[in-house]
């Protein structure tokens, strides 16, 4: 039997706020660095804004947004490496504040991350083949239908990311709960229609720094 996903029960997801800060109350420092939160409820591929840690490294931590993985009731780990740092919880002031999450309302297909990097010629004069190496990982688009619905908070919330042309974070859960989250713009935002036909949307978000994929717990 097949261990590869369906595509039915995947949920994309848009950033439209902040919830409660959650108090950090001790960290184990490493590469990933561990946290400590009572009763946090979050879940892998979340993103928190982690603040308020002291320590004379503790700016390598405090600002940082991260994305949440290795999730259990009362811990959770985000990848800085705070390896050899002298970084504290600041007595349980230090605090991690997750974004809040909208669904995008009845998505019937996608497309992406399509991921590529440009090819840097490095032939030199005397070579006899051509000599390459790849350049910067360009993480692409990530292009969605929907079923437009003008009443869905989700789709309003892409149209006035479009619009604001304001960064946004996204989260993609597929039906195992594995996650892929990153951050992006969105491009376009279309809807079309035809005779005896439904009206349909399509939207197209233009990704921006790395893809975080977090297995399922």
């Amino acid at each position: 039997m097949s261990d590869g996903l369906v595509s039915q029960g995947t949920v994309l997801e848009m950033a439209t706020g902040s919830g409660g800060a959650k108090t950090i109350t001790a960290m184990a420092l490493g590469n990933p660095t561990i946290l400590t939160a009572a009763a946090h409820g979050l879940s892998n591929g979340d993103v928190v804004t982690l603040a308020n840690f002291a320590g004379d490294d503790a700016a390598d931590i405090n600002g940082q947004v991260c994305v949440v993985k290795n999730v259990t009731t009362n811990t959770f780990a985000v990848d800085v490496d705070t390896t050899g740092k002298t970084i504290t919880d600041n007595t349980d002031a230090a605090t991690a504040t997750p974004v809040t999450w909208t669904e995008i309302a009845e998505v019937t297909d996608w497309d992406g991350p399509s991921g590529t990097a440009q090819v840097i010629d490095m032939t030199y004069l005397t070579a006899t083949a051509k000599h390459k190496k790849p350049g910067i990982p360009d993480e692409g688009q990530f292009t969605l239908s929907i079923n437009w619905i003008p009443t869905d908070a989700g789709q309003q919330a892409v149209a006035t990311a479009r619009a604001e042309q304001a960064e946004k974070n996204f989260k993609v859960t597929y039906e195992d709960g594995s996650t892929q989250t990153f951050a992006g713009y969105v491009l376009g935002f279309s809807t079309s229609g035809a005779v005896d036909g439904k009206v349909a949307g399509s939207i197209t978000i233009e990704i921006t720094g790395a893809v975080t994929t977090t297995p399922a717990a």
